[in-house]
C-alpha cells in the first residue's frame, strides 16, 4: 500500500510531540513545517515562512495538520502579545492557504486546532459544537483562528477543526503550572473553584487527530475534551487523590488573579462545561475517561 503524506505545523510543540510519536510510519511519511530546513530519520522537515506566506514544498500533500500558535499562558496579555497570538494561528492558516491555491490538487484532510475559549465564561451551561460564540479575548482569538481554518478547508476535501480543552501532560501546558507548589505540599484551586475544566489526555488528543485524517465521515468542528467536566476546586482535588498527597488545598482569590495576571486570568477562571457527545456518537474509544487515571498515567511515563 502506497504511504500517504501528512504535513504538520505546530510539530515542535506539545501536541505535535506527542503526534509523532503516534504516527505510523508505515502508513504514512511526514513532512514538519520549520524555520529551518533540518535532517531527520523518520520526517521531512520543510522550509516556511509565515511572514512571507511560503512553503518550500513542491507538492499537495494528502493530509495538513495545523497545531501552530504561540501559548496563550506564556505571557502578559500586552498589545502586543494579543497580536502576536492572533497572529501566530492566523498567519499560518493564511500561509497553508496561499501555498493550496499554487496549485489545483486539493489535500483530502485538513486538521486545524482550536480552543474551548472559544465559549468564553459560560458558567454551568453544557456548550455543543454549534453553543454561540462567547466574549472576551479567548473567544475572539479563537473566532480568528477558526475563520482562517474555515479559509484553509474551502481549499480541502474535508476539514475539521478540534476545540482542544486542557490537555494534561507533565512536560507543559496547564498541568505543570497547577502542580507548581505541590513540592510545598500545597494544591491551589482559582477563585471560588466552582468554574468547570474541561480537558483531554494529551494521547487521547493525538488520537482525535489521527481519526480526523483517517475517518472520512469526520467534518466540521468537534470538541476535543473527555465527557468528564469537573469543576476546577473537584479537579484540584481528583488530582491530589491520584497522587496520594495529603497536601493542603488553598483558593487564590478572584481579585489577586486579575491583579497579576490582568485579563489573561480569564484562562484559570473562565467556565467551559464541554459536550463530548459528538464523539461519544461515533464511537470514539477514550484511553483516559476518567481524571484519576489520566493523571496517574502521564505522571506515571512523564508525558
Amino acid at each position: 500500500m502506497q504511504k500517504q503524506s501528512i504535513v504538520i505545523a505546530g510539530g515542535s510543540g506539545l501536541v505535535g510531540q506527542a503526534l509523532l510519536r503516534q504516527i505510523d510510519r508505515s502508513i504514512y511519511d511526514v513532512y514538519i513545517l520549520s524555520r529551518q530546513a533540518k535532517e531527520s530519520k523518520d520526517v521531512h522537515f520543510v522550509r516556511w515562512d509565515t511572514n512571507s506566506k511560503t512553503i518550500d514544498l513542491d507538492f499537495v500533500p494528502d493530509h495538513i495538520i495545523n497545531l501552530a500558535g504561540a501559548g496563550i499562558a506564556d505571557g502578559l496579555w500586552t498589545t502586543s502579545r494579543r497580536r502576536e497570538l492572533i497572529d501566530s494561528r492566523v498567519n499560518s492558516a493564511k500561509t497553508i492557504a496561499m501555498f493550496l491555491s499554487k496549485h489545483e490538487s486539493k489535500p483530502k484532510s485538513y486538521v486545524s486546532a482550536s480552543a474551548i475559549g472559544y465559549y468564553g465564561d459560560r458558567g454551568s451551561e453544557i456548550l455543543t459544537e454549534t453553543s454561540a460564540l462567547g466574549k472576551g479575548f479567548l473567544a475572539e482569538c479563537c473566532k480568528q483562528w477558526e475563520d482562517a481554518a474555515h479559509h484553509v478547508g474551502a481549499k480541502c476535501e474535508r476539514a475539521v477543526i478540534l476545540r482542544i480543552g486542557i490537555v494534561l501532560s507533565t512536560l507543559d501546558g496547564a498541568l505543570p503550572k497547577m502542580l507548581m507548589t505541590s513540592k510545598l505540599g500545597v494544591y491551589n484551586y482559582f477563585g471560588n473553584g466552582s468554574q468547570f475544566y474541561s480537558w483531554i489526555h494529551i494521547d487521547d488528543l493525538c488520537k482525535m487527530i489521527l481519526t480526523s485524517i483517517a475517518d472520512k465521515g469526520i467534518n466540521g468542528t468537534y470538541n476535543a475534551v473527555t465527557p468528564d467536566p469537573l469543576t476546577n476546586k473537584t479537579f484540584m482535588q481528583e488530582i491530589m487523590k491520584a497522587l496520594d498527597s495529603h497536601g493542603l488545598l488553598l483558593p487564590v482569590p478572584t481579585f489577586g488573579l486579575r491583579l497579576a495576571m490582568g485579563e489573561m486570568a480569564d484562562v484559570v477562571l473562565n467556565s467551559n462545561r464541554v459536550s463530548a457527545d459528538k464523539w461519544k456518537n461515533i464511537g470514539f474509544q477514550y484511553g483516559y475517561s476518567t481524571l484519576d487515571t489520566a493523571i496517574k498515567d502521564v505522571v506515571s511515563r512523564k508525558i
